[in-house]
């Protein structure tokens, strides 16, 4: 790829998409800015990456400018690199900059526009982003929706899918991704810390019962990636006639197990759709 990727904010999930990209082009043409300009600095050098002094510099001279900042931090933000953005549209037209890659939760790629709009940089291509921490070890789902502006989408594409599996998606399913693969480690946490609970309660040592539960969670879920089987399927092969699986499977139906990751999701996807509607908002 030709050009500079900089990434305002040096945060866990902004260096783990810059790891990827840095994978994919090498780091030297990877810079990062942060309001902690020490932070900046130790998450550059852990890649070979620079530093940039200013949001206003990443913006001038980034071709993809990754914002991995707070949600409450992006208004001011945008009114910083606004101008910036502004004149080298005039400049270069669709020339030297890309698009800017946002991946706050609840912010729109129509909020980010408008913004950005009323510092004088009407039509920037935006593209919004909602990873997952996974991607902090390469193994990340990041579903990506773009502006009618962006037109480079496979390169883009690429520089992400070394932090994991990206996928295209409208925009108005990203609140349905954040809450199933946006939230959903968590809950994979939760039942990868019940199952090795329970194999200290049946007699496991407590690190030998959780390496246990995180490859048997880690070979399932490749087994349905893999096979291409229902999970339904999957599950039904393990479960031998009044055997030892099926008495589980039993113990989760009457704990209400599937009803209540369902839930979790639905939860979490409703607080996605609240937020975004009071970020979105117009003042």
């Amino acid at each position: 790829m030709d050009g500079t990727i900089v990434c305002i904010g040096s945060g866990n999930m902004g260096c783990a998409l810059m790891r990827g990209a840095a994978a994919s082009m090498g780091a030297g043409g990877i810079f990062f800015t942060d309001a902690d300009g020490d932070k900046a600095r130790q998450a550059a050098a852990a890649l070979g990456a620079g530093v940039f002094a200013s949001n206003a510099e990443a913006a001038r001279r980034g071709a993809y400018v990754f914002l991995a900042v707070k949600p409450q931090v992006m208004p001011a933000v945008l009114e910083e690199i606004a101008p910036v953005l502004a004149a080298r549209l005039e400049a270069e037209g669709a020339g030297g900059f890309k698009a800017l890659v946002t991946m706050a939760a609840g912010w729109s790629i129509g909020k980010v526009q408008s913004l950005l709009g009323q510092g004088g940089a009407a039509g920037v291509p935006v593209v919004r982003i909602m990873p997952n921490t996974p991607a902090l070890v390469s193994r990340g789902m990041i579903a990506l929706a773009a502006s009618a502006e962006f037109t480079a989408l496979a390169e883009l594409e690429g520089l992400l899918s070394a932090a994991g599996v990206v996928d295209r998606v409208e925009e108005s399913y990203l609140d349905a991704v954040t809450g199933l693969s946006g939230s959903g480690p968590a809950f994979v946490y939760m039942f990868i810390e019940a199952l090795a609970d329970g194999g200290v309660r049946a007699g496991l040592s407590r690190d030998k019962a959780l390496r246990y539960a995180a490859q048997t969670v880690l070979g399932s879920a490749a087994m349905v990636r893999e096979t291409g089987k229902h999970p339904g399927e999957l599950k039904d092969m393990v479960c031998s006639p009044g055997g030892t699986t099926i008495a589980g499977v039993a113990a989760l139906e009457r704990a209400g197990f599937r009803g209540a990751v369902m839930d979790a999701v639905d939860a979490a996807w409703r607080r996605a759709v609240e937020l975004g509607d009071a970020r979105n908002r117009k003042p």
